[in-house]
């Protein structure tokens, strides 16, 4: 791994795009306005007396309007964020600085929204409410409170177990001390926590992509600008965003042979949600260093391990859930989604048994355990096989396998991997390409599939969620097609894509005519 110039605080050779910037911003800005029509609110909220927002979020043509502004500065905030890397193509230096900027001035708009893309912070509001009342979120579900439902939790959430690692719980505790039964002033510390995370990235990424000779700028661009990664972790306030950034400041310091602080940093990660425990056996690696025996290479997973585990215990005999985490994590879960693979294979197959009138109820059990076990293989392959100089290649992809074979995919799970993809490298050709269109796919799918309307409202709640949608297909199109600047960009992929198969095609005549 070699070290290069991140460019932080010199100017870069070509004019900082003010316009751009100032593009991003108003985008933002109408993702705020957006979000007081249809952004999340739990009933008992004081803001739901508020004379404005009434007016907005009880009448049609409020909640047309507020569908409308938020998903038009989603594509704005897309755009911008498009043409800031264009302009900046090169990655001068300086260009850190710039792309700072826009990381800055793109989600300071958003820490004043109300929660979009996710109602998950209102779950944790009465997680809260359980440690605060002295009972185990890994046994009990919010259900078992009083007004849970009138504290905004989606019924999901009614009985069921705490996914999230023992720390979170403990910041979860003092949220509860700190707001009380306030919703709005709780989802506002959550946020707080959140974009704490988000300032770790936009810190650690630069550094552990300068690590692999990526331009700290370039990595910073594809992953804290991206306007699904300061929409979902910012208005979201989801609680990945600090779980991804102390994974992210981890694997730095370990990678620089700082491993007993690379491990408690993502000891930590692992105690905000338990996920990040896959990438623990690579940080041993990256602690023992290039060279090493397998003998050393066993010791430090062993130290690496004990730490972890140490760490953990503490914890959770200072709240007193121990180890229920990890039975929690062990779980294959509920349900899947559409566009994961578990759920690709469990429809054909279901559809197939179906077909044939044969029972198809066990599919998506067997589905998912299949894919875990391939994930398990995955990691376990990736731990012993590859090139010191490849470890966080090796961490992301055994991080993504576990991912990619889960049974549900949320739009945020992309981000967890982000970072680690964009600080080891993404090249200016169909990985791009694919970093544009699924980032585009989960704002699209964000915007329309997380709307809030009153039960009276209820035939609007397809019809607006379908509005949402053809804007974002139009969006898209329109980016991809007739916007006059980033039409390059897929434009010049198409072109690149044609030259490629053209070449393959020519090769394979060639060893057609020489045999």
């Amino acid at each position: 791994m070699s070290r290069v110039e991140t460019g932080a605080g010199t100017r870069p050779r070509n004019r900082a795009p003010r316009m751009i910037l100032a593009e991003g911003f108003i985008g933002a800005f109408l993702v705020l306005l957006g979000s007081y029509g249809i952004g999340w609110l739990a009933s008992v909220s004081p803001l739901n007396r508020n004379q404005l927002l009434i007016a907005v979020r009880t009448e049609q043509w409020g909640v047309i309007t507020a569908t409308v502004v938020l998903t038009v500065g989603c594509w704005i905030m897309f755009r911008s964020w498009l043409r800031l890397g264009q302009e900046l193509a090169g990655w001068a230096e300086g260009s850190l600085r710039v792309v700072r900027q826009a990381c800055w001035l793109w989600g300071a708009p958003l820490l004043l929204a109300l929660p979009i893309f996710s109602r998950d912070v209102f779950a944790y509001i009465g997680q809260g409410r359980l440690v605060t009342a002295g009972q185990d979120p890994y046994v009990d579900g919010i259900s078992t409170l009083s007004n849970w439902f009138q504290l905004g939790a989606d019924v999901t959430w009614a009985e069921a177990e705490t996914p999230y690692g023992p720390l979170f719980l403990t910041l979860e505790r003092l949220v509860n001390l700190v707001a009380g039964t306030s919703p709005d002033a709780s989802v506002f510390l959550y946020r707080l926590v959140a974009y704490a995370g988000v300032i770790v990235c936009m810190v650690y990424v630069p550094k552990l992509a300068g690590l692999h000779g990526v331009s700290g700028a370039k990595a910073l661009w594809i992953t804290v600008s991206n306007p699904l990664f300061l929409i979902s972790f910012i208005a979201s306030a989801h609680n990945d965003a600090l779980m991804v950034g102390l994974a992210v400041a981890g694997t730095y310091y370990a990678a620089t042979r700082r491993g007993i602080l690379g491990v408690v940093l993502v000891t930590a990660s692992i105690g905000i949600k338990p996920i990040t425990m896959v990438i623990l056996p690579f940080i041993g690696l990256l602690w023992a260093g290039p060279g090493s025996s397998w003998t050393r290479k066993f010791l430090y997973w062993a130290y690496t391990l004990a730490l972890c585990l140490g760490i953990m215990a503490v914890i959770g005999w200072a709240n007193g859930y121990g180890f229920g985490w990890l039975k929690v994590m062990l779980g294959t879960g509920t349900g899947t989604v559409f566009f994961a693979p578990v759920g690709l294979f469990t429809n054909f197959f279901s559809g197939a048994f179906d077909a044939l009138g044969l029972p198809s109820n066990w599919v998506l059990d067997v589905v998912k355990v299949v894919a875990r076990v391939a994930s398990v293989l995955v990691v376990l392959f990736l731990m012993f096989r590859g090139r010191h100089s490849h470890l966080v290649q090796r961490l992301t992809l055994a991080f993504a396998a576990l991912v990619v074979l889960s049974p549900i995919i949320q739009p945020w799970y992309l981000l967890w991997l982000l970072p680690f993809f964009a600080a080891t490298g993404i090249r200016d050709d169909w990985q791009i390409i694919w970093v544009y269109f699924t980032v585009a796919f989960f704002v699209a799918f964000g915007a329309a599939d997380q709307i809030f309307i009153w039960q009276f409202l209820d035939a609007l709640d397809p019809w607006v969620k379908h509005l949402s949608t053809g804007i974002s297909w139009a969006a898209m199109a329109y980016l991809a097609l007739l916007d006059p600047k980033t039409r390059r960009l897929f434009l010049g992929f198409w072109a690149s894509a044609r030259t490629t198969w053209s070449d393959l095609r020519l090769r394979l005549n060639r060893r057609k005519e020489a045999s």
